[in-house]
C-alpha cells in the first residue's frame, strides 16, 4: 500500500487523497473491529484520536470533500444515504481517523516541513505548469478549486501529506517482493492443467424407486431448516419515471404534424453523391486542367497525369452535409450524373469535380412515423414534468398519506405485490414479475419495518421508486404435508447424488487399476478432454471441478460435483504446465511490484493498528450521526 501510497503522490491531487483512499479500505478491521472505542468524546466531537479532536464541522467538510470524490472516481452522485447504505459514511471516518493517527506520530516524533520546501514541491508539480513550463498561479488556483480546495487547506493537507510520506517511506523502506514469492504467484496465476474426463448425470443414476411415507417424513424431520418458510412482506410501491408519466400523456395531431414539419430533416435520408475530386494547389494550374478537358482529355487520364492515387480521386458517396468545403459541395451538388465542374476555389484547395453516380433523398412519411413522433413527444413533456409531480408525491407523504392513495388522487398506478421473499420470489416459490428495473427494490424493503416513511429509490437516467411495507409474514416452519411436495424433490435429488458419488468412486477406482476403456463401454459414457485449464479462468467446466482439477496431482484420479447436483465429473489429470517467469520481462516486474505493495499493505495495516493502541480513540456515535445528517437514534 505505501508504495502505492508514493507512486499514486505523483499526481498533485493524489498526493492530497490517495493514501487515505486506500487507507480506509483496509483498514476497517482496525478502527471498527473494537467495540469499547465508541464510549466517550465531548458532545462537538466526532472523534477523540490521542491528542487531537476531531470535530463536527472538520468531519463534515471532510466526509463532503470525500463524498464528492468518490463521486467524481464512479461518474455519478453518491447520497448521503446511499453512503450510510453501502457503508461509505464509516469508511471516510476510518479513513479520517487514519489519516489522523499518522499526524499524532508524525507530531509526536517532531517530523517537520518548512513552508519553503511545501511551496517548492508544489511549484515542481507539472500539473500547475504554465505553457512555458513555469509555476502559473492562475492554473494553481483553478486545478485545487476544481478539487474543492481553497489555497490555505490545500497548503495545510499538502504538508501533511508530505509528512505521512516521510512515515511511509520510513516504514515501508523500499520494500521489495522475494523472487520465490514471484514463482509462487506465477504458478498459482499461470499454471495450466489438462484432463480426461466422463460426465455422470441423473440417467447413470439408475430407477430410483418412489420412497416411502416413512422414507420422506424421516427425511424432512432430518431438515427441517431446508423447507423453513421464508419471510414475506407486502410491498407497495409507486414508480415515477419519465417513461411512466409519457403513458399518461396525449399528444395530438396537430402537435404532432408541427414537430414532423420542425425536424423534417430527421425523418429525410438526404441526397447522395459519388463525388471524385482532383485538387489543384492553385487557380492557374486548375485553369490549365479545365483547358485539357474542354480539348477532350478524359478526366481519368487527367487524374493519371497528375499521379493521383485512387483512393485520394474519390470522395465517396456522401451527402452535401458530409463534404467539409462548403464551396466544392455546392458545385458538386450542383451537377447533373456524369457532369464535370469548372474550377472551383474552396476553403483549402482549388478543385475539379465530378459526379458518378447520384442516389436521390427520400422522406419517410408522417404515417410512419406517427406514433414514434407522439411518444418522443409525450416523453419530453414528460420529462419536463417529473420534478413537479415528485414533489407533488413528497408532499402527499408529509401530509402523512398512503402510497395506494397518493396514487388514486394523483392517477398514478401504485403496485402491490401480497407476498415477496429476499429472493424476489413468491409464497410459491416463483418469480416475482415486472419489479422495477435497475433499482434494488427487494433489498429496500427488507432494510426497513411496516409504516416507515422511506427515501425513494432513485433510477439512473431519471426517475424514482417510492415504497412502503405494509406486512410482514415471519419466517415458520412448515408441516409435512405443507412441505411435502419439496421433501420429495429433494429427496429424489439427494438419492440420485448419492448414487452418482458411490458410481463415480467405483468408476475412479477402476480408471486407476487400469484405463478408461472398460468403464466407457460399460456405462455408455462419452471420454472428453479438456485442456489449458487455469485456477481462475472460464471454460467448459464448473468452478468447483476445477478446483479439485488443481488439487488433484499429475496422473491422479478423482470426482466432483458438476454443475448441477445431480452430475458429477471423474477425470485424470493428463498434464501440468507452468509457463517461466522471465524476471526481466514487464509481466514479472509488474507481479513484483504487485507482491511488494502488497506486504507494505499489511506493514502499514499493522502499524496503524498499533497507533491506535498507543494513542487511544474514541468516536462519539451521536456526534458522527448529527455530522453526516442520521437521526441520534439511528
Amino acid at each position: 500500500m505505501l508504495r502505492g501510497l508514493q507512486k499514486a503522490s505523483a499526481n498533485w491531487l493524489g498526493k492530497i487523497i490517495m493514501a487515505a483512499v486506500v487507507l480506509f479500505l483496509v483498514l476497517s478491521f482496525a478502527i471498527w473491529g473494537i467495540g469499547d472505542i465508541f464510549r466517550g468524546a465531548g458532545v462537538s466531537t466526532v472523534a477523540q484520536v490521542g491528542s487531537a479532536d476531531i470535530s463536527i464541522e472538520q468531519f463534515r467538510q471532510f466526509y463532503n470533500d470525500r463524498l464528492q470524490q468518490i463521486s467524481r472516481r464512479v461518474g455519478r452522485p453518491i447520497t448521503p444515504d446511499q453512503a450510510r447504505a453501502t457503508g461509505i459514511d464509516r469508511q471516510i471516518l476510518n479513513q479520517l481517523i487514519a489519516e489522523v493517527l499518522l499526524d499524532e506520530r508524525a507530531r509526536q516524533i517532531g517530523l517537520g516541513m518548512s513552508d519553503g520546501e511545501v511551496a517548492a514541491e508544489i511549484r515542481r508539480e507539472p500539473a500547475f505548469q504554465g505553457a512555458n513550463g513555469q509555476f502559473d498561479q492562475q492554473r494553481f488556483l483553478y486545478l485545487i478549486r476544481q478539487a474543492g480546495f481553497t489555497e490555505q487547506r490545500f497548503v495545510i493537507e499538502q504538508r501533511r501529506t508530505a509528512l505521512r510520506r516521510q512515515l511511509a517511506s520510513a516504514i515501508d523502506g523500499d520494500l521489495k517482493a522475494p523472487q520465490s514469492a514471484a514463482d509462487l504467484a506465477n504458478r498459482y496465476e499461470n499454471e495450466e492443467r489438462s484432463i480426461e474426463f466422463v460426465a455422470l448425470n441423473a440417467q447413470n443414476a439408475g430407477d430410483i424407486p418412489a420412497p416411502t411415507p416413512e422414507q420422506l417424513a424421516g427425511f424432512f424431520e432430518q431438515r427441517k431448516l431446508l423447507f423453513r418458510a421464508p419471510e414475506l412482506r407486502k410491498v407497495l410501491f409507486l414508480t415515477l419515471s419519465p417513461q411512466e408519466i409519457a403513458k399518461t400523456i396525449e399528444v395530438s395531431d396537430a402537435d404532432a404534424e408541427r414537430y414532423y414539419a420542425d425536424h423534417r430533416a430527421r425523418y429525410t435520408v438526404p441526397e447522395k453523391r459519388q463525388i471524385q475530386q482532383i485538387a489543384f494547389p492553385n487557380a492557374q494550374e486548375a485553369a490549365a486542367a479545365q483547358a485539357k478537358l474542354a480539348g477532350g482529355m478524359t478526366f481519368e487520364a487527367l487524374a493519371a497525369e497528375r499521379k493521383i492515387p485512387e483512393k485520394d480521386l474519390d470522395l465517396g458517396l456522401v451527402s452535401k452535409a458530409e463534404m467539409l468545403d462548403p464551396a466544392i459541395a455546392d458545385a458538386a451538388f450542383a451537377l447533373q450524373e456524369g457532369e464535370v465542374s469548372a474550377p472551383v476555389t474552396g476553403r483549402f484547395v482549388t478543385a475539379i469535380v465530378r459526379v458518378t453516380k447520384i442516389e436521390p433523398g427520400q422522406a419517410t412519411p408522417y404515417a410512419k412515423v406517427e406514433a414514434e413522433i407522439k411518444q418522443a413527444i409525450a416523453l419530453d413533456r414528460a420529462k419536463a414534468d417529473l420534478a413537479r409531480r415528485r414533489d407533488q408525491i413528497e408532499d402527499e407523504l408529509a401530509a402523512g398519506q398512503r402510497l395506494d392513495e397518493i396514487g388514486k388522487k394523483l392517477g398514478l398506478p401504485v403496485r402491490i405485490i401480497d407476498a415477496l421473499d429476499r429472493s424476489g420470489h413468491g409464497p410459491k416459490g416463483e418469480p416475482v414479475p415486472d419489479l422495477p428495473k435497475n433499482v434494488d427494490l427487494v433489498a429496500a424493503a427488507f432494510a426497513t419495518s411496516v409504516g416507515v416513511e422511506n427515501e425513494p429509490l432513485q433510477i439512473p437516467g431519471g426517475g424514482f421508486v417510492w415504497y412502503e411495507v405494509a406486512g410482514v409474514t415471519p419466517s415458520h416452519e412448515r408441516t409435512f404435508d405443507e412441505a411435502k411436495p419439496q421433501v420429495e424433490e429433494r429427496w429424489r435429488e439427494a438419492e440420485i447424488a448419492k448414487r452418482l458419488d458411490q458410481k463415480a468412486a467405483e468408476i475412479a477406482g477402476r480408471v486407476k487399476a487400469g484405463g478408461w476403456v472398460g468403464e466407457i463401454a460399460a456405462n455408455g459414457l462419452t471420454l472428453e478432454n479438456a485442456n489449458g485449464l487455469k485456477r481462475r479462468g472460464s471454460g467448459p467446466l464448473p468452478p468447483g471441478v476445477i478446483a479439485e482439477v488443481f488439487r488433484t496431482p499429475k496422473d491422479g484420479v478423482a470426482s466432483a460435483e458438476g454443475a448441477e447436483p445431480t452430475q458429477r465429473i471423474v477425470f485424470r489429470v493428463t498434464g501440468v504446465t507452468v509457463p517461466p517467469l522471465d524476471m526481466q520481462s514487464p509481466a514479472a516486474k509488474r507481479l513484483l511490484d504487485t507482491l511488494g505493495t502488497a506486504y507494505s499493505d499489511d506493514l502499514i495495516a499493522q502499524y496503524v493498528a498499533q497507533l491506535q493502541i498507543d494513542f487511544g480513540v474514541k468516536i462519539n456515535q451521536t456526534a458522527l450521526n448529527q455530522a453526516i445528517g442520521r437521526g441520534a437514534t439511528e
